[in-house]
């Protein structure tokens, strides 16, 4: 008999952990499910849909691998970074060059990589071109980052070339942030240059969990001083004339321009109001485009959206981040560095997740009137292109009918805004010196990694996978030089 009840008590305990297994996997199935479909990958149409007759959409090259920023030297000259290479490609005239102008090691776990890029051209001819790369540098070789015995990287670093015989050449160090912060994930990248001649960088948390997060910057109260992580940065660009600091003068909280960032793929100028506008990623929620005055807190992570995060997609309602405690005596202060630092809510927010990467201000009129000054964005999970005007007095989004919450609650919300879609993943957007858009765009649209996961679908995709890229450019249907020999015809 005892035994017997030895056997059955097994049993029951066998029973009992193959519960408990099937159970988590479950758990873990159906988070990952969740997050994928968040993050669902769409094949680009073979032709990008305009939602404009009078707008078309050609391919500029096809076949960099897994590109992440482009830039223009000059007319049909582009220089455009390759993410898990390492590499700055450049395309002239719809060609690429043979060899690469720069091959660097980087790491390229998740979302490390080259990364951002931004050109400035010296007033005299004789001076050097500059190009500010930002990228996860490695010690040795791609990747070596990636895997179980993966090696410590060196760190998301800004550098400065100088563009001589087609090469870049003397790289300068500027700026040597932290890449390990217990994830791979939310490294930024976008290197703009302001109107005030200074590089801007924006950069994300660092971490795949919230847990980790740990300094003042991220709105944790009693955390570590910032350590150039969730920030939009400032510098000049030879890093030695002294800007004046907003937030402190301690390094680095003096080059800090805004703060409390989960994570960016995109921020711009806008060409009237001389204002710097970013597109920020949420969890699985929240995703947002601010207006980033000097000092802005854009709350994370204590804020996202109008929710204060509780889990990857749970939340609740915060309409008084600065307010008093709670009913349950929890803190709802922001840090604001004594006061000199202000948290504005966002000027739109997708209540669904569509992770918008490029914001680019149409200085053009090459379109029509009716898109100069104009706001686009691109996301990465749809391949859209979202177009925004501008209020009178250029500090908000004009919205009306179901966006005039300034919340876009399901997809059906955005159709009135959407521009462009079809084209995959869209990781930048730039105005060429033609006055046309050009966009840059990956085979697939996505964004979660497939290394992270236990179990994968046909929705995932890697990080590292050699996803082809695409450059398109948006011009108006009928050329000037498509006019010119039309007239000449007649």
């Amino acid at each position: 008999m005892r035994t017997l009840l030895t056997i059955l008590t097994g049993n029951r305990i066998l029973i009992l952990l193959a519960i408990l297994l099937l159970a988590c996997i479950s758990i873990l199935y159906y988070y990952h499910s969740a997050y994928a479909n968040s993050l669902e990958l769409k094949k680009p149409n073979k032709v990008p849909i305009i939602n404009d007759p009078n707008l078309k959409v050609e391919i500029v090259f096809k076949g960099l691998k897994f590109p992440t920023s482009m830039a223009f030297l000059g007319p049909d000259d582009i220089l455009v970074l390759e993410k898990n290479n390492g590499t700055v490609q450049r395309i002239v005239n719809g060609q690429i060059l043979k060899e690469p102008l720069l091959d660097v090691n980087v790491a390229t776990q998740s979302e490390r990589g080259m990364l951002g890029i931004t050109i400035a051209k010296n007033a005299s001819e004789f001076a050097p071109t500059y190009v500010f790369l930002y990228y996860t540098e490695a010690e040795s070789k791609d990747g070596e980052d990636f895997g179980e015995e993966g090696k410590e990287l060196l760190g998301n670093r800004l550098y400065r070339y100088e563009m001589i015989n087609d090469k870049l050449v003397n790289p300068k160090l500027l700026l040597d942030l932290p890449a390990s912060k217990g994830g791979s994930v939310h490294n930024g990248g976008k290197l703009l240059i302001g109107p005030d001649n200074n590089i801007y960088l924006v950069t994300g948390d660092n971490t795949i969990s919230a847990r980790l997060l740990n300094t003042k910057a991220q709105n944790v109260a009693n955390g570590s001083a910032p350590d150039g992580t969730s920030s939009i940065l400032r510098i000049s660009q030879n890093d030695k004339v002294a800007l004046k600091s907003i937030l402190g003068k301690e390094d680095p909280l003096n080059k800090y321009y805004a703060y409390g960032i989960r994570n960016s793929f995109g921020m711009d100028f806008d060409p009237v109001s001389k204002k710097l506008w970013n597109t920020e990623n949420g969890p699985g929620f929240g995703d947002e485009i601010n207006l980033v005055e000097p000092g802005f807190n854009s709350g994370w992570k204590q804020m996202q959206g109008i929710w204060k995060p509780l889990g990857y997609f749970t939340r609740e309602l915060e309409l008084n981040p600065n307010g008093d405690d709670d009913d349950d005596g929890n803190s709802n202060d922001l840090v604001d560095f004594d006061e000199k630092g202000k948290y504005s809510d966002p000027e739109f927010i997708w209540n669904e997740t569509v992770g918008p990467t490029a914001i680019k201000f149409l200085s053009s009129d090459k379109l029509g009137k009716k898109y100069q000054y104009d706001m686009l964005v691109g996301d990465i999970h749809n391949g859209n292109i979202y177009h925004f005007d501008l209020n009178e007095n250029r500090t908000q989004l004009f919205l009306t009918g179901a966006l005039y919450d300034k919340m876009a609650d399901n997809s059906d919300e955005l159709q009135d805004v959407i521009f462009s879609q079809g084209f995959g993943g869209i990781t930048d957007i730039e105005i060429g010196p033609d006055g046309y858009i050009y966009v840059l765009s990956l085979a697939e649209g996505g964004g979660n990694d497939c290394d992270t996961f236990l179990f994968f679908d046909k929705n995932c995709i890697s990080y590292r996978a050699p996803l082809e890229g695409t450059i398109f450019r948006i011009l108006t249907a009928t050329t000037k030089e498509e006019e010119d020999e039309l007239s000449i015809q007649e």
